[in-house]
Parts: structure tokens; C-alpha cells; sequence
């Protein structure tokens, strides 16, 4: 049974989104603040996290940095806050999924049931070094990418780009994420690099630039890498 932490400190949405998993057969722990979600996490190992970020005791963001100091399970933000900055601080500390309130059952149930399945699926080690697609397969120990038959050349700067997005598959990786990891902090607010070099990749990669398959944008967040 997958195990569902539900960190909110509304009682009325706990018990809606306890009455929809458990109908689903999610197993459900609950907790209304920061420091018992915490303790949950510790004690009860869940399988997906779903948290508020306005809790009152701390800052929802804080959880999820006290969360990533130890495990790596997904962790779906469901907060009020809609301003593009919070979602990127959100997402720039580890969590894997953003979901504006108010929101439906059906998208929450939808996006639950991906980050469950990208975690059951056999996900990419530290060890893996070969990526394959439809389209193309991405060599990391070679450094080399294949489509169709032959090698595509790719600058050292598009290739950094690519082989962050795909050793954290179906994950957002934020612009900061890139730009830092990429350019270095003090390059971390020139988005416009990483508008330049994503066109590039897809030219080179995606059968369809225009409407891209493997190389998404999330808007005013970041890309994720979809194999």
C-alpha cells in the first residue's frame, strides 16, 4: 500500500483528501503543523508527501529542506500562494510538484499517481550512464548522443544542460538549478541562456522543436526532462 503524509492544517481539505485517498486505497497519515509532520516522516517512512506551505508553525518551505536532508521521497506543495517566486523557492529547495489552491481532486489524484509511479519505476542510479528514448539515446560515459543512426554534436555547454535534466527524469529542475549549476551563482538570474541554449538542444533533439516531447518548460519555473 502506498503511504500518503498529508501536512495541512485545514481540517475540512484533510478530510476530503483522507475520504479520496483512502477510497483509492492510499494509506494515510496526517499531520496539521511542521514539527509532527516531521515526526511522522521519521517514524512512519511515507511513500509521497503532500504539504501546505502556510503551516503555523513554520514555513512549509523549511519542512521541505528538513525533509531533504535525509530522504528523497516526492514531496507535492498544495499551497494558496500563486506568485511564480514562490513555486521557485518551493521547488528550489526539493520539492517535486507545485499545485495552486484551489484545486481538483482529479488533478491532485493525476499528479499523485505520477510521482508515485516515476519513484516505482526503475529509476536512473548513480551508476547509470546510458539514457534511451524513442528518439535518442544519451550516452554519459561516452559523452556522446545518437539519433537515428548518428552522433549529434553537442557544445560542452548544451551537454551539461542535458545530462542535469536527464539524471533527474520526469523531475522540474529549476532555471536558478540550471543557471547555477551551469554558469555559476553570480549568472543564476540570466534566464535568457537558458532560453538560447533549450532552443538548441531541441533543434538538435526533439523531432518537433516547436511542440517538444522530451525536453518540457515548465513556465516561470524550470524544464524537466521527460524519457
Amino acid at each position: 500500500m502506498t503511504r500518503v503524509l498529508v501536512v495541512e492544517d485545514d481540517p475540512q481539505l484533510v478530510r476530503a483528501l483522507i475520504i479520496n485517498l483512502q477510497a483509492r486505497r492510499y494509506g494515510i497519515d496526517a499531520a496539521p503543523d511542521g514539527a509532527t509532520a516531521l515526526r511522522l516522516a521519521a517514524a512512519r517512512q511515507p511513500d509521497v508527501v503532500l504539504l501546505d506551505l502556510g503551516l503555523p508553525d513554520m514555513d512549509g518551505v523549511d519542512v521541505i529542506k528538513a525533509l531533504r536532508g535525509w530522504t528523497r521521497v516526492p514531496i507535492l506543495v498544495l499551497s494558496a500562494r500563486q506568485a511564480s517566486e514562490e513555486k521557485v523557492a518551493a521547488l528550489d529547495v526539493g520539492a517535486d510538484d507545485y499545485i495552486t489552491k484551489p484545486f481538483s481532486m482529479n488533478e491532485l489524484l493525476a499528479r499523485l499517481r505520477a510521482a508515485v509511479r516515476r519513484t516505482e519505476e526503475a529509476t536512473p542510479g548513480p551508476g547509470t550512464t546510458l539514457f534511451e528514448t524513442a528518439g535518442f539515446t544519451i550516452d554519459l560515459l561516452a559523452r556522446k548522443v545518437n539519433k537515428a543512426g548518428h552522433d549529434v554534436r553537442l557544445t560542452p555547454t548544451e551537454w551539461h544542460l542535458l545530462e542535469i535534466l536527464v539524471t533527474n527524469p520526469g523531475r522540474l529542475v529549476t532555471q536558478k538549478q540550471l543557471l547555477q549549476e551551469v554558469w555559476g551563482v553570480s549568472q543564476s538570474s540570466k534566464t535568457n541562456y537558458l532560453r538560447v541554449y533549450m532552443a538548441q538542444l531541441r533543434r538538435k533533439l526533439e523531432a518537433d522543436p516547436a511542440h517538444p516531447r522530451y525536453l518540457i518548460t515548465e513556465p516561470g519555473m524550470g524544464y524537466r526532462f521527460e524519457g
